[in-house]
């Protein structure tokens, strides 16, 4: 009799704490939003969530309204759907709402880097110094010289060689952007002597290409290694690109190279003088790389798919760049010196930028999440308050509630090259229900956690785009084929990419 006395005393705990764990006890409060847990003790929506988070949250909203609790794989998530709440949100302080810590465990999984509590503003502060102000003006130089190196080394000149070149759009884009900007911020191949830069540019060209082949095999497994959901021999593929990528990005082979931006430098010496181990900082590396790279080269196709979709598009932001480059005294021609474009020559291409714009608007797509670690209020812009539960996290998906609200942009789904400015060249505002929004377009995130490098990630693709409409014919090989659905798989994860690549042309305009 004592014995099972003994083991009841030991199970019933055990029991009570596992039905705790899997969600079974969690009750609605009355000042919190509406809690739906599903069907499947602490799964609840995993599943719907991984297999298309857009479509669970648009039958969530439906069915809840805009605020929301639910639970996915044991961890209850409050969406916040209002777009007037978001500034509550992203201005909190981090003593309440938390993204650093479900950031660490992110990239400790997808790139085995582990950053210590003196470290982890680096990024920030380096983006601060090297990506805006002067830093920008001169990785924008750096880039455009790379991007010079990789696209214009054989092009052809006279009439009898302007001949049609046939790519796969995405992986030109991809390709071209990936490696210019890597090139740019991790430097060139050294010259070993005079008359030697050709043979440099060239092992440049060669490398990168190399790297880019190996980047795109770890990025088609990137979504499912965040979510830790990859099968065994596809996790095997992982863990061995990673250890691939330490060894080519390590700080000891980065440090052989020329012209290493001060943005890559910086961090590094850095990260030593805190006593960072090699090994990390080889994986840090890494990070920068998908961080700087991982986006650009997606979201350049799309913009270049939208423009050769839409030829009024096309022209009017071809004929921008054609006044900018006249009015600095430059031009295309056959034999001409390669142009040179600045900072200041993009800043006065608003046309471009609001392609540009528009385009992150319909395919920029990320997960805003942030750890409640204090309780906090939440007010609603139709006047309901609600308290958000330590312990919980709260997640914004910006490209539902805000890029594709018809309420705050007319038509969400087609694409207006000039959304975003006014007649005389000036941003426009944008309103719901007659009040000015803040919060219209969220590509890079906002607040404390926004992606510092957007100012440089912003001009990487508008750089690749003036040269290709500068110096290129562009088509469609097929007019009439339809734009690719997105690959649902990327939803939260930044750009989305095509579910297909697509065929286009380019030759030489001159």
């Amino acid at each position: 009799m004592g014995l099972w006395v003994v083991l009841l005393c030991t199970l019933v705990p055990l029991l009570l704490g596992g039905l705790y764990v899997l969600g079974v006890f969690r009750r609605r409060r009355p000042d919190e939003p509406p809690l739906d847990k599903g069907t499947i003790p602490w799964l609840g929506y995993l599943v719907d969530f991984r297999k298309d988070c857009s479509e669970f949250l648009k039958r969530m909203q439906r069915k809840h309204g805009d605020v929301f609790t639910v639970l996915i794989g044991g961890q209850y998530f409050t969406f916040v759907m209002d777009p007037f709440s978001f500034g509550a949100i992203v201005k909190e302080s981090r003593s309440k709402l938390d993204f650093i810590g479900f950031a660490t465990q992110l990239v400790l999984r997808v790139f085995g880097y582990k950053p210590t509590v003196s470290t982890r503003g680096i990024a920030h502060k380096s983006s601060v110094k090297h990506l805006m102000g002067e830093g920008l003006s001169v990785m924008t130089q750096t880039t455009m010289e790379n991007f010079q190196k990789l696209m214009l080394f054989n092009l052809s000149s006279g009439e009898g060689k302007r001949m049609w070149q046939e790519e796969n759009l995405f992986h030109y884009c991809y390709n071209i952007v990936f490696r210019a900007g890597y090139l740019a911020l991790f430097g060139s191949e050294p010259q070993r002597g005079a008359g030697d830069k050709e043979k440099a540019e060239e092992q440049d060209r060669v490398h990168s290409n190399q790297l880019f082949h190996e980047f795109r095999k770890y990025d088609r497994l990137f979504p499912r290694l965040a979510f830790a959901a990859l099968p065994p021999k596809e996790k095997r593929e992982a863990e061995q690109l990673k250890r691939l990528f330490w060894n080519m990005l390590s700080v000891k082979k980065t440090w052989q190279k020329d012209k290493i931006s001060g943005w890559i430098s910086d961090q590094d010496q850095f990260l030593a003088a805190y006593g960072v181990p090699e090994y990390m900082r080889d994986r840090f590396m890494f990070m920068l790389l998908w961080a700087s790279q991982g986006n650009t080269g997606p979201t350049a196709f799309w913009l270049l798919l939208y423009l050769l979709k839409h030829l009024k598009a096309m022209k009017a932001v071809r004929d921008e760049v054609d006044k900018v480059l006249r009015e600095n005294g430059q031009e295309v021609k056959a034999g001409s010196p390669p142009i040179t474009i600045t900072i200041h020559m993009l800043n006065q291409a608003p046309l471009l930028h609001s392609a540009l714009e528009e385009t992150l608007r319909l395919v920029a797509a990320p997960l805003l999440v942030r750890a409640i670690l204090e309780e906090i209020s939440l007010k609603t812009s139709g006047g309901t308050q609600y308290t958000l539960r330590q312990g919980d996290r709260v997640a914004l998906f910006p490209h539902l509630s805000v890029h594709m609200n018809p309420e705050i942009h007319d038509e969400p789904h087609k694409f207006k090259y000039d959304r975003f400015v006014n007649p005389d060249g000036t941003k426009k505002d944008f309103y719901k229900n007659g009040k000015k929004l803040k919060y219209v377009n969220m590509p890079w995130g906002a607040g404390v956690s926004a992606c510092p490098g957007q100012f440089f990630a912003s001009a990487e693709i508008k750089l690749f785009v003036f040269l290709m409409l500068s110096y290129y014919d562009l088509e469609l090989v097929n007019e009439e084929e339809e734009i690719p659905a997105f690959d649902i798989s990327r939803w939260g994860f930044g750009t989305v990419h095509p579910a297909h690549d697509i065929r286009f042309r380019y030759r030489p305009r001159f």
